[in-house]
């Protein structure tokens, strides 16, 4: 199966709470932080509701 390598990009000060709790679920805490999540539709959505806080590369 595929994997997401995602990183935070932008700092979440100031961003909406929906956006804030989106970036927590998906396991970041910190700027330039990395994880890797499975490449499944619930990842992709969160994923999208975020795009100009994180940065994603297909692993």
């Amino acid at each position: 199966m595929a994997e997401l390598r995602i990183t935070l990009k932008k700092s979440t000060i100031g961003v909406k709470p929906k956006q804030r709790a989106t970036v927590r679920a998906l396991g970041l805490r910190r700027i330039r932080q990395t994880v890797v999540q499975p490449d499944r539709p619930e990842i992709r959505g969160m994923v999208a509701r975020v795009p100009h806080l994180v940065e994603v590369e297909e692993v």
